[in-house]
C-alpha cells in the first residue's frame, strides 16, 4: 500500500555556505529535498497519520560548526518540515468496474427477464384455455412465489428483509393496485389472445401521463405528449382489427394498465427511504397481495367451481396439466423477481427500453406458438403502439 504525506506549501529548506569568519555575505542557497515530499513505499507504513518533526533547529545548526553566532544571524534561515495533517486519511479510489462486465451483466438480466416472461405467458395461456378460472390462477401465482421466498428466507438462501409496521403500511396501497392489475391481466388473457393483451398493455404510458396530469397535476414536456399519439393510435388500430376481439378481454387489459400506473405512483410515494432490495420488496408485495386476493377469489369463483373445473382439465389434458399450473405459477414469480432485481442495477430509462422489448418478444412468440391469426393492418397497429412506447421512454427521460 502506498501512503503519501501531504506537503505543506512552506516546506522548503535552505542553508548557506558561510566563510570561516561567520559572514553571511557569500550566501549560497542550496535547496534540499523536503521530507514532506517523500513518498513512503514500505508496507509497514500503511497509515497516512505520520507525525513529522522539524528537520532542524537553531541549536543543532550551531553544533554543526557553521559559525552561527546568534538567532539574528539566521533570520534568513527557514526550516519548513511540518506535522502532517492527521485529520485526513489517504483513501485510494476503488477501481472502476469494467464496462464490458457491466454490459454483460445487464444483458444477462434482460435475456433472463424476457425468457421467463415468455415462458410464463405460454403456460399461463395453456392453463387458462383448459381451466378458465383466472381468479384462482392469479391466486396460485402469488401463493407459489410467497412460498418460494419463505423457504429461501428460512434456509438462509436469501437474506430476510428488515421491515417494520410503517413498511407494511406503505406497502398496502401498492399491493392493492398490484392485485387488481394482476387479476385484470389474467382475466384478459383468459378471453383473448396473449398478443392482443400485450398490445393493449403497451398503452400503459398513456395512462401514466393522463393520471399524473389530471389527478396529480404534473406537467410533461411536449415530446412526451406527442409520443402518446402513436401509442393510442396503434392500440386503437390493433383493437379494431383484432379477429378475436372480446370486450371483457379488452377491458381487463385496460384496467390492468390503470392499476399498474397507480401501483407505480404508490410505490414511489410510500417506499422513499426504505432500504429493501428489489427481490425482497417483490416478495413482500406478493405476500400482501395474496392476503388481499384470496377472499375475493373464493367469493367470485369458489371451491366448488374450482374442483369441477380441475377434474375436467385433468380428463382432457392429463397429468401434464398439473405441470402447466406449477410452471405458470413459478415462472410468474421468477420473471417479476428478475425485473425488480434489474431495477437495482440499471437506470429507469434502460428498464423502460427493456420492458418495451419484452412486450415484442412476448407478442411474437405467442403468435408463433399459438398460431394466432393476425392481419397485416393488425400487425401495423401493434408496431405503431410499441414504437410509441419506445419514443415515450426516450422523451420521458
Amino acid at each position: 500500500m502506498f501512503s503519501a504525506v501531504k506537503q505543506h506549501p512552506a516546506a522548503v529548506l535552505f542553508f548557506a555556505d558561510l566563510d570561516p569568519s561567520g559572514s553571511a555575505s557569500a550566501r549560497r542557497r542550496i535547496p534540499l529535498t523536503p521530507l514532506a515530499s517523500v513518498k513512503v513505499n514500505s508496507p509497514l507504513c500503511s497509515s497516512s497519520r505520520l507525525s513529522l518533526k522539524p528537520l532542524c533547529s537553531f541549536s543543532s545548526l550551531r553544533g554543526l560548526g557553521l559559525g552561527l553566532g546568534s538567532r539574528d544571524d539566521v533570520s534568513w534561515f527557514r526550516c519548513g518540515a511540518y506535522e502532517a495533517d492527521s485529520s485526513e486519511d489517504v483513501v485510494l479510489p476503488a477501481e472502476p468496474k469494467p464496462a464490458a462486465a457491466q454490459k454483460l451483466k445487464i444483458g444477462i438480466y434482460f435475456a433472463t427477464w424476457w425468457a421467463l416472461n415468455v415462458v410464463f405467458n405460454i403456460y399461463n395461456k395453456k392453463v387458462l384455455n383448459a381451466y378458465p378460472y383466472p381468479w384462482l390462477t392469479s391466486t396460485l401465482s402469488l401463493a407459489c412465489g410467497s412460498l418460494m421466498m419463505l423457504i429461501s428466507w428460512a434456509t438462509r438462501i436469501a437474506e430476510a428483509p428488515k421491515t417494520d409496521l410503517d413498511f407494511w403500511k406503505s406497502l398496502f396501497p401498492v399491493a392493492v393496485a398490484h392485485t387488481i392489475g394482476h387479476v385484470a391481466a389474467t382475466v384478459s388473457m383468459s378471453k383473448v389472445a396473449v398478443s392482443f393483451t400485450h398490445i393493449i398493455k403497451s398503452g400503459e404510458p398513456a395512462f401514466s401521463v393522463l393520471v399524473s396530469r389530471f389527478l396529480l397535476g404534473e406537467t410533461f414536456p411536449v415530446p412526451v405528449y406527442l409520443s402518446l399519439i402513436p401509442i393510442i393510435g396503434g392500440c386503437a388500430l390493433a383493437a379494431v382489427t383484432e379477429l378475436n376481439f372480446n370486450m371483457i378481454g379488452f377491458m381487463g387489459a385496460m384496467i390492468s394498465n390503470l392499476a399498474f400506473v397507480f401501483r407505480n405512483i404508490f410505490s414511489k410515494r410510500g417506499m422513499k427511504g426504505k432500504s429493501v432490495s428489489g427481490m425482497n420488496y417483490y416478495a413482500c408485495l406478493s405476500m400482501m397481495s395474496l392476503l388481499i386476493l384470496t377472499p375475493f377469489a373464493i367469493a367470485v369463483e369458489g371451491p366448488q367451481m374450482w374442483a369441477a373445473g380441475w377434474q375436467t382439465a385433468l380428463s382432457q389434458i392429463g397429468p401434464q396439466f398439473i405441470w402447466w399450473v406449477a410452471a405458470q405459477s413459478v415462472f410468474y414469480h421468477l420473471y417479476n423477481q428478475v425485473s425488480y432485481m434489474s431495477l437495482d442495477e440499471i437506470s429507469p430509462l434502460t428498464f423502460s427500453v427493456g420492458n418495451t422489448m419484452k412486450r415484442i418478444s412476448v407478442i411474437v412468440s405467442s403468435i408463433i406458438i399459438f398460431h394466432t391469426p393476425i392481419q397485416p393492418i393488425n400487425a401495423l397497429g401493434a408496431a405503431i403502439a410499441i414504437l410509441g412506447t419506445f419514443l415515450y421512454s426516450q422523451a420521458k427521460q
